[in-house]
């Protein structure tokens, strides 16, 4: 798979870039410099070039004329490593398939292009330049299916942060039977998109690239399912900022469906009870799954908004040995990668993955709003979440999704694997560790009903407790 590197609106500065030479002392743009743009740049950086979420490269960088302008800004983010994207620690290097990285020979050679004057060498040198398909619209290929949002929506010139539901029925005329889902692909309709959820497709926030699911696992879909979109829009208000958006969703299938052989599976790790104090610059808060059956992991999602700062996940193993699975030192909000391994994690029965959400919510902090207040966990930007998705395999053959299949059958509301479980999320959200959910690890929404739920009034909602009202939720 091509590596893939995007430059943001970085600003071109006339300060020089040291950076120890490693490579040619005097590289060329079409010799040195271009195939390295063509590996790691151009699938991004081009006319109609890759949409992550939402983030859209600036220019192209394809030819001389292109790249010459932008030849300072690109040699200081590789040079710090802003570009390309990836935020895993060095000790994961080789671990992910979606990798996104530049070696210290391809960094030196672009910066002592520039030190040495961006000379443009020989035509000869070039390489041929690479052809491009302008008429692919998605990246996972030609889709076997496309869901548009039901409501071309306009996002009003007064709104900061907004959420809104569509609701989306798969009819036998779209689908005449179940497939097993190979990929999927978020296309937001418009700028103002912060991110997308589309149970039970997943969903997709700026630098996510599509899922594409390894060989041998997939997702059921078919006619009665339901996609619920929960639409996420923010943008700085003012006359003149509203924007009309009807984002898309694309579906390819398995061809050969005897190939499947695992249901893909989630686990949202993180809490809802914490209170990031003001001008805290190193606030951090943990949560604890344990796998009961043998696991693989297949890819990791952390998830925190503008005061994110770090995100952790250990394993700790039955024998009391413990392990880094992902260590993101620097998380960025602005690029939500999702981490998929190349060989998935084996984890043992009995397993506890520990999730650590840190944050920065000081004056140092850049994208920080406001450092003068108290944070807590709730949907705008400008407050805070705490999530460490996890994508798994289960050994032991249970293949029921984290969240339920969405489907909805006549006469049974959501249907069998329909809907929220709440058993599970009592699991995610338990920080005490006494098998009981308190009002204060509870979601916000739940709080209206947590007495309701609560049948013997013991201050906590147990699994069973759960079960009864996640039936009346699910139908």
């Amino acid at each position: 798979m091509r590596k893939t590197v995007l430059l943001g609106a970085a600003v071109a500065s006339m300060m020089s870039v040291g950076f120890t030479a490693q490579a040619n002392s005097k590289p060329t743009f079409t010799k040195d410099v271009l195939p390295i743009l063509q590996e790691n740049c151009q699938v991004c950086h081009r006319s109609n070039g890759a949409n992550l979420g939402g983030m859209v490269a600036p220019m192209a960088l394809t030819t001389y004329k292109e790249t010459r302008p932008w030849a300072k800004s690109i040699a200081k983010n590789v040079a710090q490593r802003k570009m390309p994207p990836w935020h895993a620690a060095p000790q994961h290097h080789g671990e992910f398939a979606n990798e996104r990285t530049l070696t210290e020979e391809e960094i030196s050679t672009i910066v002592n292009w520039v030190e040495n004057g961006t000379p443009r060498g020989a035509k000869s040198d070039a390489p041929a330049p690479l052809e491009w398909d302008s008429s692919i619209e998605w990246q996972i290929g030609k889709p076997d299916l496309v869901l548009t949002m039901p409501e071309n929506y306009f996002v009003e010139d007064d709104v900061e942060d907004l959420y809104v539901n569509f609701n989306t029925e798969i009819t036998e005329a779209m689908m005449s039977e179940d497939r097993f889902i190979r990929a999927v692909e978020f296309k937001p309709g418009s700028a103002v998109v912060h991110h997308i959820i589309a149970q039970p497709l997943g969903g997709i926030a700026p630098g996510n690239d599509p899922t594409v699911y390894p060989e041998g696992i997939g997702q059921k879909f078919g006619p009665g399912y339901n996609v619920d979109w929960q639409m996420h829009y923010h943008k700085e208000p003012g006359p003149g900022t509203g924007q009309y958006d009807q984002s898309q969703i694309a579906l390819k299938f398995y061809e050969d469906e005897s190939k499947v052989t695992h249901e893909l599976q989630g686990a949202p790790l993180g809490r809802f009870d914490f209170a990031i104090p003001a001008g805290d610059a190193n606030y951090a808060v943990s949560s604890i799954q344990t796998f009961d059956t043998d696991t693989q992991i297949v890819s990791y999602t952390p998830h925190m908004h503008l005061r994110g700062k770090a995100a952790r996940y250990e394993a700790i193993y039955p024998d009391g040995t413990s392990e880094v699975l992902l260590d993101v030192p620097a998380y960025d909000f602005n690029w939500q990668t999702s981490y998929g391994y190349k060989e998935f994690k084996k984890l043992p029965a009995g397993t506890k993955v520990k999730f650590t959400s840190t944050w920065d919510n000081s004056e140092a902090n850049e994208f920080n709003p406001d450092a003068s207040r108290a944070v807590t966990w709730g949907h705008p930007t400008t407050d805070e979440m705490s999530f460490g998705f996890m994508s798994f395999i289960d050994d032991s053959g249970d293949s029921n999704p984290m969240f339920g299949g969405g489907r909805r059958s006549e006469g049974e509301g959501k249907g069998e694997k329909g809907g929220f479980d709440i058993g599970k999320l009592i699991k995610a959200v338990d920080a005490n560790g006494d098998g009981l959910m308190q009002k204060s690890e509870a979601p916000e929404q739940l709080h209206g009903y947590f007495a309701m739920i609560d049948a013997n009034g013991d201050g906590g909602i147990s699994p069973e407790e759960a079960e009864v009202i996640a039936r009346r939720m699910n139908h």
